[in-house]
């Protein structure tokens, strides 16, 4: 961890409320090149919503995760040693009606420990008026919640998951980002974000970090990548570094890891 970012703070606050914001990664210009490379992707190989790991096949996505300031943060959580294990840009559209229910993360991804955090980086305002996340400080301290599927069709997750019993909203809190902050949550805090009615697309790049002693409970095939210090376990496989843009190795290597995920998630 660089010595002049050491984000004492911002740990304790992370396992306090379960959630740290704003956590300042890079300037605003820095951001908007970001979301300028990602959009004129997009307008050639199509919505990046969604697309699981796109740091396997997109550059501008890995050195984001990369980013020194963002690993020194989780590294103030995690540790020294810290793997890439997941990732994925969450768009939401002018206008779109989708939103993200009430959920707990970790319900759904098979690791056998929480020794993980979420990191969020905006690239584009994040305002309640655009569907930012949202969270209830303190949730994460209860474990896991019981859940239930919907499947319902303007929600963004993969069952439309959401938890069963009631909560207390008047808790909840506006996680606003501006273009180059980011959010880092834990894998049990209760968190979600509504529809987008702002005339702009809401632009986040996702990114979960575990420790190397971290496993998958459903499949010994996953894979990771290791962005910082040493991984004693192998408990993944290794990944291919993204060095070229959609290239025909890199795409088809994360379609398999794509087709992986989906699979956990619908066996879990």
């Amino acid at each position: 961890m660089s010595p002049d970012k050491p984000f004492a703070s911002e740990s304790k606050q992370f396992h306090d409320q379960g959630c740290v914001f704003p956590v300042p990664v890079m300037g605003v210009d820095e951001a908007a090149d970001h979301r300028r490379r990602l959009e004129e992707a997009e307008a050639v190989h199509g919505p990046m919503h969604y697309l699981t790991k796109p740091y396997l096949v997109f550059k501008s996505a890995a050195e984001i995760a990369r980013h020194p300031t963002l690993l020194d943060a989780v590294e103030s959580v995690l540790g020294p040693n810290i793997l890439l294990w997941d990732s994925a840009y969450v768009v939401k559209e002018a206008g779109d009606p989708r939103y993200v229910s009430w959920h707990q993360d970790l319900t759904y991804w098979g690791l056998d420990s929480d020794g993980m955090v979420t990191a969020w980086v905006a690239l584009s305002p994040s305002r309640p008026d655009s569907g930012c996340m949202r969270y209830i400080p303190g949730s994460h301290h209860d474990g896991q919640v019981v859940h239930e599927d919907t499947y319902a069709a303007d929600n963004i997750l993969h069952r439309g998951q959401q938890i069963a019993a009631a909560l207390d909203l008047s808790q909840a809190v506006d996680i606003v980002l501006e273009p180059g902050q980011a959010s880092l949550h834990h894998g049990w805090v209760v968190h979600a974000s509504n529809s987008n009615a702002s005339n702009d697309r809401r632009i986040g790049l996702t990114m979960q970090y575990i420790a190397p002693s971290v496993r998958q409970k459903f499949t010994d095939q996953e894979s990771a990548t290791l962005v910082r210090g040493t991984d004693r376990y192998a408990h993944f496989r290794p990944e291919p570094e993204c060095a070229e843009d959609f290239s025909e190795d890199g795409v088809a290597f994360q379609r398999q890891v794509q087709d992986l995920k989906h699979a956990v998630y619908d066996g879990t």
